[in-house]
């Protein structure tokens, strides 16, 4: 029986990667790259690459003319070719069992050079233990790193979650609704980037951060439903999980609640996660900010492991050390974490730990531990005899534990607790812990300023009985503000959004910009939408690189990016960024000056 292919054109009949003993005795025309070639004196292998895998092409005299089999050698690695000639089961004794077609050959008669290639400037046939080129050179060829299987298997894992995410949206009744590129400059919590106008000298656009405001705006106009695969843009610096250009999943609904969009959101994910094969378990728990800070250090606390922080003031109150009761006099606590078993750590070791601690801004690290039934430490001398019981010591136990404001202990101890959680393996990575943090604060505020900025942007909205029971205490307010949490990262991140124009403008007040005018000027079409008639609304959005990179099993976010930055924010593929002619400058009225 014939067995067609989709994918079949005018120049091939088949991808390779897809033929299978159901195709055996076929005629087939297979197109793709030269992956690799083996001449083994008057017979020829090649491995033929294309975007379903690879397939074994073999030139034999039995089928082959020496002609085709002299033209086949001469065709080198990385080569685009065309090669006619017959599906055939492979000979017992020569399955290949890691191939998908290892079951069967193609027996060439005939094969066409149509792309030729120069020597790969790095390699794409690479064993599995192969060591890769370092990353600058692969991302400066990226057209070559592309076509490695792993690379191409994450894009097409990232196209086939992107349609996942449209069905299932549209499908709850979301609109597919597009924003703009070239919007307005507004705070969202990161530096914009800015595009100048040419027709306008001496304005800018900036290219969105989110589609907020806009978002917003499509509830005011009676959408109801909205959705979005938005392309972001921040100027930040970059990281393994960072880009300044980035897409996520982009949601806003009306006349909802913030359970209506937890529920959506489980949905999702749950549906996201069994397109990669993986069966999720919903709800998922939920813990308050105040809590998740108290207990791990973080908002997005990895619930694989323990380690938890505990307040440990009490036990240390008793202690004659002048820098701890200093810093309890000054308001500060002192909190640690508890490590079994971590008593036998060098002093090597824990020193690394307390440069981890100052790193992220604790002055220095309280150290003790039980060993043979003996309180050790530094500052075991200034706590009396039961201090072990109290402080909830065992024998072997180390104790880590940081003096001061929770604004300084907690970020202390969260990258402490993760070493500690890395050096004994505790992370298991086959394990799932999804998580929502909810309660946010409204406002942080500047311990020496006062002044306030927003937690997630200005316009969530704040928790209204907080603002009844503090009304002069902003920085006591709750927001409607949720996160998602996978194992420690954050997938997510969403709130109800302020709907009245009134509290709107108060929350841009309590950011700095009170004058009417100066609102009208920065956000006149949002106040504006909003004097319209508002419904309640709120929204979720993704980061869905993120998303893919944790499904793909990738260890960066260039993984699943087809052409990414670098961590310095270049393009090295390319060459971007890059200077530009004084006359493109003048037509956009920019001069630029040396520093």
């Amino acid at each position: 029986m014939t067995v067609v292919d989709p994918f079949a054109t005018t120049l091939r009949t088949h991808l390779g990667g897809s033929l299978r003993l159901a195709h055996a005795g076929q005629r087939v025309i297979v197109g793709g790259w030269v992956h690799k070639s083996r001449d083994l004196g008057g017979q020829l292998f090649i491995d033929l690459r294309d975007r379903e895998g690879l397939v074994q092409l073999a030139f034999n005299p039995h089928w082959t003319s020496a002609e085709v089999i002299a033209k086949g050698v001469a065709i080198g690695l990385e080569c685009a070719v065309l090669v006619e000639g017959t599906v055939a089961p492979r000979p017992d004794g020569l399955k290949n069992p890691e191939m998908a077609t290892g079951e069967i050959e193609v027996r060439g008669s005939d094969v066409r050079l149509v792309g030729p290639a120069s020597t790969p400037a790095i390699p794409v046939a690479l064993d599995k233990e192969a060591k890769r080129p370092a990353e600058d050179l692969r991302l400066r060829h990226r057209v070559l790193d592309l076509r490695r299987p792993e690379l191409q298997r994450n894009l097409i894992l990232r196209h086939r979650l992107l349609q996942v995410t449209r069905n299932f949206l549209s499908d709850a009744g979301y609109l597919e609704l597009e924003t703009p590129i070239l919007t307005k400059p507004t705070p969202e919590g990161a530096r914009d980037f800015l595009v100048p106008s040419r027709m306008h000298a001496g304005e800018f656009f900036a290219l969105p951060q989110s589609p907020q405001i806009y978002k917003q705006l499509f509830m005011c106009a009676g959408f109801d439903r909205y959705f979005q695969i938005a392309r972001c843009f921040r100027d930040e610096d970059l990281r393994a999980d960072r880009q300044l250009e980035f897409t996520q999943i982009d949601i806003e609904a009306s006349f909802i609640t913030r359970e209506d969009i937890i529920t959506l959101a489980e949905g999702l994910v749950k549906a996201l996660w069994a397109e990669a094969g993986v069966a999720i378990t919903t709800p998922f728990p939920r813990m308050s900010y105040a809590d998740a800070m108290e207990r791990y250090g973080c908002d997005r606390p990895d619930l694989r492991y323990g380690l938890e922080i505990r307040d440990l003031t009490d036990a240390f109150r008793a202690s004659e050390s002048g820098i701890i009761q200093s810093a309890i006099a000054a308001g500060g606590r002192v909190r640690g974490i508890v490590v079994p078993g971590a008593a036998s750590w060098s002093r090597k070791q824990v020193d690394e730990l307390e440069a981890i601690a100052k790193g992220a801004g604790a002055g220095g690290l309280v150290r003790l531990k039980v060993a043979e039934g003996k309180l050790e430490g530094p500052l075991a001398k200034f706590l009396p005899a039961d201090a072990a019981t109290a402080l909830g010591l065992g024998e072997g136990d180390l104790l880590l534990a940081v003096a001061g404001a929770d604004r300084i202990s907690s970020p202390a101890l969260d990258r402490v607790r993760q070493e500690c959680a890395a050096r004994l393996n505790l992370a298991d990575p086959n394990r799932r812990e999804f998580l929502w943090v909810l309660d946010f604060p409204m406002f942080d505020q500047d311990p020496e300023t006062g002044a306030l900025a927003a937690v997630h942007h200005p316009f969530t909205s704040p928790n209204t009985d907080d603002m009844a029971a503090h009304p002069a205490e902003p920085a006591k307010w709750r927001a409607f503000a949720y996160d998602c949490v996978l194992n420690g990262t954050e997938l997510g991140g969403g709130s109800i959004r302020t709907a009245d124009p009134a509290v709107q403008a108060r929350m841009f007040e309590l950011l700095g910009i009170g004058d009417p005018a100066d609102q009208e000027r920065r956000f006149g079409f949002l106040l504006e939408g909003l004097r319209a008639g508002a419904p309640p609304h709120g929204g979720i959005a993704f980061g869905f690189d993120r998303i893919a990179m944790i499904l793909a099993g990738a260890d960066s976010l260039r993984d699943v990016i087809a052409f990414p930055k670098t961590t310095a924010a270049r393009a090295l593929f390319e060459g971007a960024p890059s200077a530009v002619p004084a006359q493109d400058l003048e037509e956009l009225h920019i001069r630029v000056e040396e520093t």
